[in-house]
């Protein structure tokens, strides 16, 4: 009886379209081999066969990484993007910024409070003069601090 071993994970399985490779696989080794080949043949001539196979590979290279390179579930073209943008178009310092809801409340307190205040006119005025005011004359201030409550 033969056994066929079935993998835990399914996602990892890929559906095969042509020669045991996905259509992800053999669009983009297709376009390897459409633009490698030609740039082959046009350049042997002149730059010779070792040149011109080099600057092919060179060429063909980025289509075979992208049909090749997969981590973490994401092709390579999604993970360069993810590369390119958290480095350069998003800042590397993000401060956390919140609205405080708080202080807005409060602030909107002062001003209803300053419009109620011209009409309490004790509210007004400072607390130093308000002070100053009832405070007692300075024979009253030293009996006062000893503590007797008869004034000298």
């Amino acid at each position: 009886m033969a056994f066929v071993q079935i993998p835990k994970d399914l996602t990892k399985v890929k559906t095969k379209f042509m020669f045991g490779l996905t259509k992800r696989q053999v669009v983009c080794f297709g376009s390897a081999a459409a633009i490698g080949v030609p740039v082959f043949f046009l350049t042997r001539e002149t730059l010779g066969n070792s040149t011109a196979v080099l600057l092919m590979m060179g060429l063909m290279l980025p289509a075979f990484f992208m049909a090749m390179y997969e981590r973490d579930g994401q092709p390579a073209e999604k993970i360069l993007f993810n590369m390119i943008r958290c480095n350069w178009f998003f800042p590397a310092k993000r401060p956390y910024k919140t609205v405080n809801f708080y202080s807005i409340i409060e602030m909107e307190g002062h001003k209803f409070d300053s419009r109620q205040q011209p009409q309490n006119k004790k509210a007004t005025q400072p607390r130093k003069a308000a002070e100053a005011k009832h405070a007692p004359a300075t024979g009253e201030q030293e009996s006062c601090k000893k503590g007797n409550g008869e004034q000298t």
